[in-house]
């Protein structure tokens, strides 16, 4: 078959029978279609064999009609379960909770993941995981605003050269008590996978379900101050001065790799110290809680350090976690593998710490954290968990107004029938480890719990196709856990979602994230939305990690640098004119808003900054129970995290929070910029303060 070869009507059924679409509508009045060749890889990568379509399509169909249930059955709270409604008449039901009590009816059902055995009058029986949910997460009572900021980028004068957890914990202290903020959202946290260099991206880890130990303090783990070979320590301790002092008076480039460098030696030290009995007791207590999926990890970790990160190239005994050979390395290597889950124990540690620190400051949420869509293909947690991966696919995104060639990232995706199979329960276990830390949870890319534009290794991006998740079980298990732990739930719903998705969202408790720039009246005349119209369940912004400073927008350098870079598909001129107009239209509204002339903090407040006032008073104006302030916005940093369509051109996730001149700023000299105070100034006119989430 030809890559552009439409698929036949068997395999389109077929396709649809697994939830792998055959075309996807990139506008309104437009659909396109998907090649044969990329739903029958697509399929295959579920485990479908399709040589005989036919055939494959008529034994799906006899599987359906003898299924009584789906492998995970939802139900939430209050209402009717669709699947057990279906039921036929007669069937008995048998549920055991996760308390252990068994239960022949589902009213009054605990909140949790339960097993359920349904028996048939004709014999057949079904097993199944029951989801019990709460309807939906609480609405925030109130609005509250907070910082956003990548951590790494948030240099204090005691960090080894990049932001690190005790910096998390001084931000939120400082910004709660002294700013009245209500929470901090911080980039991924997941561990990197180790390289030569290591990938920057915290949108590409090795794990999700662990964090990175390159964030910890050294000098905040109880055992530092008994290290025996106090000249060593001096020593590290003089190295990271000078690291840091690169970055901070240099103008050097946040260098991950070095910085992990001088960490690792300084906690092999450490590691030697012997652990009191209360501690060593708290760390039996976390491997013990973490257990396999730790496990795991820790190996990985210590085999990559013999064989190299990327796991598919290891010997292939060892590309099996369950193996004999693998059993046998992991006591060979035990000394790393304790070293690697102590390391995951002192970080889980840090992380709790910093969201106390919030919560003792005042803070509503506190630390807001960010899961990142996928993890890395060689990365440990492909590796352990090789059956929930589809071989051979990444994700990405189709070809839409802003990137004709769509978009490939080189990330991995869930099976989706292996994550009902197993009801959930890796995903389970990644947002219960990630909400022990969390007062709100960030969900990169959350559309991707409904759907995934899935591509098949060595096609292009635009021969990809949409393959189908679960949503309502994806939607019961974030609600289940978020509301164990007492969390909200952000999604990051930019760009192109499906209809209907934003409404679910909003129906079960999940906020959204809009951004000013891109609030426009799409569905009328494409002006700015008025403030009224915006939607109250969101987080109101004016920037992200990916786009422009607010300043860089409104001065126009945003174009400057993708002009220098060589990235504008058009001439500087047209380029130039068109983001004018665009900054132009959103001042008019501002100045006619009477917020353009309100803002300014007095005698010596430049023109830009009395802007950059502005547009954070129009968030204020809208219903948004959160607004959010990009933290290098506070100091006019010039320039974005992260610039999309780059790799080397430009050092993406490498550069500390600086001043309009590019100077770095630390975190001790933000929590004396009179700019930043202006700007918070503002914030807390209309009373936001971070007691009302």
């Amino acid at each position: 078959m030809t890559a552009a070869e439409p698929p036949s009507e068997d395999l389109s059924r077929l396709a649809g029978l697994h939830g792998v679409a055959t075309s996807y509508r990139p506008a309104p009045d437009r659909t396109v279609d998907a090649s044969a060749a990329a739903v029958t890889r697509t399929l295959t990568a579920l485990g479908v064999d399709t040589a005989d379509p036919a055939a494959a399509l008529a034994a799906r169909e006899r599987e359906l009609r003898a299924r009584l249930l789906p492998p995970t059955v939802v139900c939430w709270s209050g209402t009717p379960s669709a699947a057990l409604d279906a039921l036929p008449d007669g069937t008995r039901l048998r549920i055991t909770t996760e308390q252990g009590e068994t239960r022949s009816a589902v009213d009054q059902l605990p909140p949790g993941v339960h097993s359920l055995t349904a028996t048939a009058p004709d014999g057949r029986v079904a097993e199944a995981h029951l989801v019990v949910a709460p309807a939906r997460l609480p609405t925030p009572t109130g609005r509250s605003y907070g910082l956003l900021v990548q951590l790494y980028s948030l240099l204090s004068r005691r960090s080894w050269g990049m932001g690190d957890l005790g910096d998390l914990g001084e931000l939120t202290a400082w910004a709660g008590r002294a700013l009245g903020a209500g929470f901090v959202q911080v980039n991924p946290l997941h561990a990197a996978v180790p390289g030569a260099p290591t990938d920057p991206s915290p949108y590409r880890p090795s794990s999700r379900r662990f964090p990175d130990p390159v964030h910890l303090r050294v000098e905040d783990v109880d055992e530092y101050p008994y290290v025996a070979d106090r000249d060593r320590v001096r020593a590290l301790s003089e190295r990271a001065a000078l690291l840091r002092e690169s970055v901070l008076e240099k103008g050097a480039l946040i260098d991950r790799d070095a910085v992990w460098e001088l960490k690792r030696e300084a906690l092999e030290l450490v590691h030697e110290v012997p652990l009191g009995p209360g501690r060593r007791a708290a760390y039996a207590d976390f491997l013990a809680q973490e257990g396999q999926a730790l496990e795991d990890h820790a190996t990985w970790c210590a085999l990559a350090e013999v064989h190299g990160s990327d796991w598919s190239r290891w010997p292939a005994a060892l590309r099996d976690p369950r193996s004999g050979e693998t059993a046998r390395a992991r006591a060979e290597l035990m000394d790393r593998v304790d070293f690697w889950s102590w390391l995951a124990w002192l970080t889980d540690a840090q992380l709790a710490a910093a969201q106390r620190a919030a919560r003792d400051a005042g803070m509503g949420v506190g630390v807001v954290h960010d899961l990142a869509v996928g993890v890395h293909p060689q990365g440990a947690d492909t590796w352990a968990q090789q059956e929930y991966f589809a071989a051979g696919m990444s994700v990405g995104a189709p070809p839409d107004a802003f990137n004709a060639r769509g978009q490939d990232w080189g990330l991995p995706p869930w099976r989706p029938d292996r994550l009902a199979e197993s009801g959930y329960a890796p995903y389970r276990r990644l947002l219960r480890a990630l909400f022990r830390y969390a007062g709100a949870l960030r969900i990169d890319h959350v559309m991707g719990l409904f759907r995934l534009w899935w591509v098949p290794q060595g096609l292009p991006p635009t021969e990809g196709t949409y393959v189908r998740y679960d949503a309502e079980a994806m939607l019961a298990i974030l609600v289940l856990e978020a509301s164990r732990a007492g969390a909200m739930v952000i999604g990051e719903d930019l760009g192109t979602v499906e209809p209907g998705v934003r409404e679910t969202l909003r129906e079960r408790g999940v906020l959204g994230t809009s951004v000013l720039w891109f609030e426009r009246d799409w569905e009328g005349d494409g002006r700015p939305l008025p403030p009224e119209r915006w939607r109250a369940d969101c987080l109101a912004t004016a920037t992200t990690h990916d786009l422009p400073s607010t300043a860089a927008r409104l001065t126009g350098e945003h174009v400057e640098l993708r002009h220098r870079l060589g990235l504008l598909t058009r001439g500087l001129a047209e380029e130039r004119a068109e983001a004018a107009a665009d900054t132009g239209e959103w001042l008019e509204v501002l100045s006619r808003l009477g917020l353009l002339h309100a803002a300014g903090g007095g005698r010596g407040t430049s023109t830009e900054e009395a802007e950059v006032q502005a547009v954070h008073r129009f968030l204020l104006r809208t219903p948004a129970r959160l607004v959010g302030v990009w933290l290098p916005d506070a100091v006019g940093d010039r320039r974005p995290q992260n610039l999309p369509g780059t790799w080397d051109q430009y050092p993406n996730w490498r550069l500390p929070i600086a001043d309009a001149e590019g100077r770095a700023v630390t975190l001790e000299e933000l929590a004396g910029e009179p700019r930043l105070y202006a700007l918070v100034d503002v914030l807390r006119e209309r009373g936001l303060d971070g007691s009302g989430a």
